[in-house]
């Protein structure tokens, strides 16, 4: 059975003289200005996600003259908007994104989504135009998400993956934490025009990145005069097995992902794939269990987050009397370890391994949850005792941050190399990536209600408890489904 190729590359149409290379081709394509700008894209969508928070309900009732007793709903529903939109556009945005494989137009489409967005909520004078504009910063976030880490994955390789991902994430997690106090301040002394002003700057910015970065696989056809016959990584023909004639010169694997062992029989489909599976690649590696596992604790992670964003601010003010800008700032206890140790962590799971790193990091978690229940209402020794526990809890939060995605991405590339007449060139990385947002962007929304809803029932120690729980349930996942078991897959390649 054999495959159509792009005849544009083929070695009967392969040009004579080498293309013409733009101008600062070996910069822009370098694999830290790509993962510079998928970062900053990362960092801008949180920062204007949370720039607002703190403003919306003032756009409520001044500008749009909502009543007071309405505000609470309305912002509950705008957040649900930009939830609901990450969810539904997820797949359908990888899907896109694999299928016509370049990945720098839907970047600017996700940017212009954002922008626009942006105008709608500075001008914007009904509910109608702020769940428009909510909705479009929901599209935006999925496609940064998703096409950005699928970028990032060609990019650097899964062996390096987790290093990336716990570096963007600590930088994120600042953006995320000061954001809130950041337009609070703004509104406070500049009213809207600072705070809309600022976001378009930081717009403009992540525009000029999106557009000055090279694709490796688009950089490589200027490596030499000789654009390669496969794009990476193509180090394996059709059927699986090594190609010679595939191989990179030195000049190219300069741009190419790091070298790749051969296919693992491991990971090798056997059945014939169905309609569904033919439109939707990916679906052919949902059976897998490390796969399963990853969905999973990337879900409990975001739950996590979820309610600790929903119920952190409204204890303080319960158990402290804490204004919104006092409560905001104990967000900084809780996000100091994952700045700090989020590149340590993600350097640990590229070198050993995500199991152990995840094991650890929700055992750890276990008991600093359940300490949550023994902080009570008082003065400044009890603020501390919070303090104190959300900096070890900030801890455990780096530990989960980069395992699912590496986990996730890990298990997919194998079953690319493996079966690479079902996946393509590209690969199904987006259609991963965009499956991992719409349980990203389900666990944030699950997580602030359930934690609610607890909270209100059984109060915020027991709702610790109840997370502390879940967070035993990851560790037993983690240990028997993240990662290898047993040197299967070692032995059969071995035998292979």
């Amino acid at each position: 059975m054999t495959f159509p190729t792009d005849d544009r590359y083929s070695p009967q149409t392969k040009p004579n003289k080498p293309l013409p290379a733009p101008y600062g081709l070996k910069w822009r394509s370098h694999p830290l200005f790509i993962v510079f700008t998928v970062g900053m894209g990362m960092f801008v969508d949180m920062i204007l996600y949370g720039l607002i928070v703190p403003v919306v309900p003032f756009m409520l009732e001044d500008r749009i003259h909502v009543p007071p007793d309405q505000v609470q709903g309305y912002v509950s529903s705008l957040l649900a908007f930009y939830a609901g939109a990450s969810v539904v556009c997820s797949l359908p945005f990888g899907w896109l994104a694999d299928r016509y494989g370049g990945r720098q137009l839907p970047f600017l489409l996700g940017l212009a989504a954002l922008a626009s967005a942006t105008v709608l909520l500075a001008v914007g004078q009904s509910i109608a135009v702020l769940a428009v504009a909510r909705a479009l910063q929901g599209m935006s976030g999925a496609v940064v998400w998703v096409v950005g880490l699928a970028l990032l994955l060609e990019t650097v390789g899964p062996e390096k993956l987790g290093t990336v991902i716990g570096t963007i994430y600590s930088f994120m997690s600042v953006g995320t934490l000061l954001a809130p106090v950041l337009g609070g301040v703004l509104y406070r002394h500049t009213g809207f025009t600072g705070v809309f002003g600022l976001a378009i700057v930081f717009v403009a910015i992540d525009f000029i990145l999106r557009v000055l970065v090279i694709e490796p696989k688009v950089a490589i056809k200027y490596a030499s005069s000789n654009p390669p016959t496969h794009y990476p990584p193509a180090q394996y023909g059709y059927d699986g097995t090594a190609s010679e004639a595939a191989s990179p010169t030195p000049s190219e694997q300069t741009l190419l992902l790091p070298s790749n062992p051969r296919p693992d029989p491991a990971y090798r489909l056997t059945s014939t794939p169905g309609k569904w599976t033919t439109r939707l690649p990916i679906l052919a590696c949902l059976p897998n269990t490390r796969l399963q596992a990853a969905f999973f604790i990337g879900l409990v992670q975001a739950i996590l987050l979820g309610a600790f964003d929903s119920t952190i601010p409204t204890a303080a003010e319960t158990l402290f009397g804490f204004d919104s800008l006092r409560a905001g700032l104990l967000f900084l206890s809780l996000g100091i370890g994952d700045l700090l140790l989020g590149p340590v962590f993600g350097w640990l799971i590229d070198k050993y391994g995500a199991r152990w790193i995840t094991v650890g990091g929700f055992a750890w978690l276990v008991p600093c949850l359940a300490s949550l229940r023994f902080v009570h209402a008082g003065g400044k020794h009890e603020v501390i005792v919070l303090c104190a526990i959300l900096v070890l809890c900030g801890i455990g939060l780096a530990m989960i941050n980069a395992p699912s995605l590496v986990e996730a991405g890990t298990v997919v590339e194998r079953y690319h190399r493996a079966n690479p007449e079902l996946f393509g060139e590209s690969g199904p990385y987006a259609q991963l990536y965009g499956m991992n947002s719409m349980i990203w962007c389900g666990g944030l929304t699950v997580g602030p209600l359930v934690a609610g809803a607890l909270k209100e029932r059984v109060g915020y120690g027991n709702m610790n408890a109840v997370l502390a729980g879940l967070c035993g349930v990851a560790v037993l996942v983690a240990w028997f489904f993240v990662g290898e078991r047993d040197g299967k897959v070692e032995a059969e390649e071995q035998d292979a």
